[in-house]
């Protein structure tokens, strides 16, 4: 463990330093420290933007014609130097940055001096005219400035910015003032779901809501977290999955709907997995998964396009063309490409695996074998700048897809990977309500892993089946792995506002 005694005590006297000005300014000037309502502010942004040359040069010229655009604005002072009669800072808000020069002939003493003896992480309020420095830098000519809020804890390296990533996630809100670009980041975010918003309700698909508590953990093979309803003295599961409940509203009629949610899942932390994320998902009566194909890739380049040029967005040292085509490959393709043996060859698949391995070659259920060869050995040898469908899973590790018609064992379902990653899943949805209980009970009574001992029938559901599900395409898609994807960070930490930490007591121990 790090000794941080001495780090603390000089924290500790800057920030008793803070407080003894903020003391005097209450004392001398009457400030008070915490601020009020501001009307008529503009953005950083926007005030930089009304900057006009001509007023400027008109002014300079001839001081009695200012026709120079006069602003409101706030932000946090990131930059700070006093020079006598004159101070000038530069103040940050979510927009950007810009310059504030204050004079002191222009402005009432006491809001001189509190801009003279401004600390880093200040919040101000600034008025006056939009004009240029002497030497050419865009800035309002404070003629009013106030505090809006005193900072009492200073920012890391006078706003060099949070460089320790463990800091950077446990105080988001440092991080977003002192580095630029995790503001940029989470604003593509919002940009990118909003696309995928209006991509969806182009295509005219209704926007729901279903529960995050669910009775039953269902929809997907994981580990929920569990609570307690006390007044109705039940269990209770984080949803895993809203799967069952949106294929229900398609049993009464609606016929395209999505749902941007948050899912739980009580397992694993890593650079791809946070075990609060958000997806997409998505069911369409009479369409299949297909459909679903020809609609991902559509979102997926509109969102590109948003963001950047969909021809070319990097992702670490990948160049990714969301432009073209998206490639495709079946899953026994690329299986036998990769292992050298078909899929359906048990005693080969069986022989791979033992040669790579895997202690229960010879008791483990072949498709399972199969699934774990491939996620192993097959997914690595995917093309990282090339966005694919891999397609034609087997039916067995996919308990909630149609089968083949001529083939039982595959099943109509696919995965798009890209960058090594899998970012969206997809189905033509098992619809027949009879072998969907055969899957569902094969499915709890297959294995005795720890997450089985979780699930139960979801009997509603089958009984919905029973009244009858329109044949359907359904999709799933990881919103945070997109956003990764297209804004070029390699961590899901650093698109997900605040990630799930450890407790600072156990910050010696390392995450997976």
């Amino acid at each position: 463990m790090v000794d941080n005694t001495a780090q603390q005590q000089d924290e500790s006297q800057l920030v008793a330093a803070r407080r003894a000005k903020m003391g005097r300014w209450i004392d001398d000037y009457g400030v008070y420290p915490w601020g009020k309502r501001v009307d008529g502010l503009i953005s950083l942004e926007a005030a930089r933007a009304q900057f006009n040359q001509e007023a400027h040069d008109t002014f300079k010229e001839d001081s009695e014609n200012d026709n120079r655009p006069i602003v409101k604005v706030a932000g946090r002072c990131i930059q700070h130097r006093a020079m006598g009669k004159l101070t000038f800072l530069v103040i940050r808000d979510d927009s950007g940055d810009l310059q504030i020069s204050c004079s002191k002939a222009a402005m009432p003493i006491e809001q001189f001096k509190v801009a003279s003896k401004l600390d880093y992480g200040d919040i101000v309020v600034a008025e006056g005219k939009m004009g240029m420095t002497n030497k050419g830098e865009i800035c309002v000519w404070a003629d009013s400035f106030e505090l809006a809020c005193k900072s009492l804890a200073p920012p890391p390296e006078k706003f060099h910015g949070l460089s320790d990533p463990e800091t950077r996630y446990r105080q988001r809100y440092v991080d977003m003032y002192t580095n630029e670009e995790t503001i940029t980041t989470f604003k593509a975010r919002s940009l990118i779901v909003s696309t995928i918003r209006s991509f969806m309700q182009d295509e005219g698909y209704l926007e729901v809501e279903t529960p995050m508590m669910q009775p039953i953990a269902g929809g997907a093979a994981a580990r929920p977290f569990e609570t307690h309803h006390n007044a109705l003295d039940i269990p209770l599961f984080l949803r895993i999955a809203p799967e069952l409940y949106l294929k229900r509203l398609l049993v009464g009629g609606m016929r395209k709907v999505f749902e941007i949610n948050r899912n739980f899942r009580n397992e694993g932390v890593s650079r791809r997995h946070n075990p609060e994320f958000t997806m997409l998902e998505s069911y369409a009566a009479f369409g299949d998964c297909e459909t679903m194909m020809e609609l991902t890739e559509g979102m997926i380049r509109a969102s590109a396009n948003a963001v950047g040029d969909a021809t070319a967005i990097a992702y670490g040292d990948l160049t990714i063309d969301y432009a073209k085509s998206f490639d495709r490959i079946t899953y026994g393709d690329l299986f036998e490409r990769a292992l050298g043996c078909s899929m359906h060859d048990e005693e080969s698949v069986r022989a791979k695996a033992s040669e790579h391995g895997f202690g229960d070659a010879t008791t483990k259920n072949h498709w399972l074998l199969v699934s774990d060869l491939f996620d192993a050995h097959a997914e690595p040898t995917l093309v990282a700048n090339r966005p694919t469908f891999v397609t034609d899973f087997p039916s067995a590790i996919s308990p909630l897809t149609r089968p083949h018609e001529n083939d039982a064992t595959l099943s109509h379902r696919w995965e798009l990977f890209i960058a090594d990653m899998e970012i969206a899943n997809a189905y033509t949805e098992l619809n027949d309500p009879d072998l969907q209980l055969q899957r569902f009970t094969e499915q709890l009574d297959g294995a005795d892993d720890e997450v089985n001992a979780f699930r139960s029938l979801d009997e509603d559901f089958i009984h919905a089946l029973r009244v009858g599900m329109p044949p359907a395409g359904g999709l799933g898609l990881g919103i945070d792995r997109l956003v990764m994807l297209l804004t070029g960070m390699e961590s899901i930490r650093d698109v997900i506002l605040f990630p799930l930490m450890r407790p600072l007591e156990q910050t010696d121990e390392t995450d997976s």
